[in-house]
Order: structure tokens, then sequence, then C-alpha cells
């Protein structure tokens, strides 16, 4: 079962620069930034439409209906980037990623960073399926379509609660049971907020090795 570590602790708006990033182990976003492949900070500005894998916009949320409504997700082929402008280097599938090893079955911990808090629902991580393709662009076949974990805030309505109950803790953990993997996969970390219609999207690309 997966780990929550994070403690216990309007509405639509534009995009933003800054917000969260998963900085252990660095995402693809954070490796990019630091070689100046992305602007400066971008990797915490990863934003996008909540509620992947969906497609569609102005979607409720089902556990929360009172939370802001979504806009529409990254479409395939974008997903690492969260369709910004300027982060679609991370989209790119030629590429030698930077790669963490980690092992197969066994338990991981994943951080997160925030350079702005906000009244969260939840952060969905999913992972590639065995037998997908690297040279494909990231798109939603190529995940599985259930999460691998979800940390689900369970206090609602939103706006009910004080900023400190409804916000992450800074740093998040999540440990997550890893699943039966060989080789080259990726993970994509999703945090969804209540209070705006978007999410920040975070891809971890992982070298599995036998349990």
């Amino acid at each position: 079962m997966p780990s929550d570590k994070s403690g216990g602790n309007q509405n639509s708006g534009p995009i933003t620069p800054l917000h969260g990033a998963i900085t252990k182990p660095k995402s693809r976003a954070c490796f990019a930034e630091e070689r100046g492949l992305i602007e400066g900070n971008l990797q915490y500005g990863i934003e996008s439409g909540k509620f992947f894998p969906e497609t569609d916009g102005k979607l409720a949320d089902p556990y929360a209906p009172d939370d802001v409504r979504n806009i529409p997700p990254p479409v395939d082929g974008k997903i690492a980037s969260g369709e910004r402008p300027a982060a679609t280097y991370l989209d790119r599938t030629d590429v030698d990623w930077d790669k963490h090893d980690v092992t197969s079955g066994k338990a991981f911990d994943f951080v997160w960073s925030f350079s702005a808090r906000h009244k969260y629902r939840r952060f969905n991580y999913f992972i590639t399926k065995e037998g997908w393709d690297p040279k494909a662009p990231l798109a939603r076949a190529q995940f599985e379509p259930e999460p691998l974990a979800t940390f689900l805030n369970e206090r609602k309505p939103y706006w009910s609660f004080p900023d400190e109950e409804m916000w992450p803790a800074q740093p998040t953990i999540h440990t997550l049971q890893l699943p039966e993997r060989q080789g080259y996969h990726v993970l994509l970390g999703v945090w969804e907020i209540a209070e705006t219609d978007k999410a920040f999207y975070q891809v971890v690309d992982l070298n599995f090795f036998g349990s």
C-alpha cells in the first residue's frame, strides 16, 4: 500500500510559472532545467488541466464535486510538457533521458518540493505498461489505465478548511510500491489542485532491475 509522509496538515486563473516538482529522484523537467534546456524554474510550472487520463474539460471531481471543474488535460504527445510551449523539449523521443535505477517490486520514495502551495485534492501516479514503446510519444495508451497509487486529501469542501489543512507539506514524500517491471519505464506524477482547474505534471524516467 502506498505511504504518504506529507503530514497533516479563488477559482480558475491563468497558468503561473512556479508551483511544484518531483525533486527526488529528479524529474525529467528538473534535469532539463539544470542543463538550460528549459527556462529557469519551469520545472515547477508544468501545469495543465487536471483529471488525467481524461481528455475533456469542465468535468467535476468525482470525490469532491464542489472543487473547481477542470480544463482539458494535456493531449497525447505533450504529457511531459503539460502543453507548455517553453517545455516542449520534455516531449522529445530522441533524447537519452537520465534514468534512476530502481528495484522491481520494491518500495521507493518520491519527493515533491513546492515554490507555491495550493489547496490540493490528490496526487496520482501512473506507470507505463509492460511492452510500451519508448520511441513513441508519451500517450495515454502507453500508461496503465489506473493509477499505480493515489494520495487523496479527504477534506471537503476545500473552502471550508484553513489553507494549512489543505496544503501539502513542504516537502511531501510518497512511498510507492513499484510494480514488477524490467528495463526503462516512465512514471508520471500528477498533483491535482482543488481550488483551480489545473494540475502539475512530472515525468520521472526509471530503469528497473530485478527484485
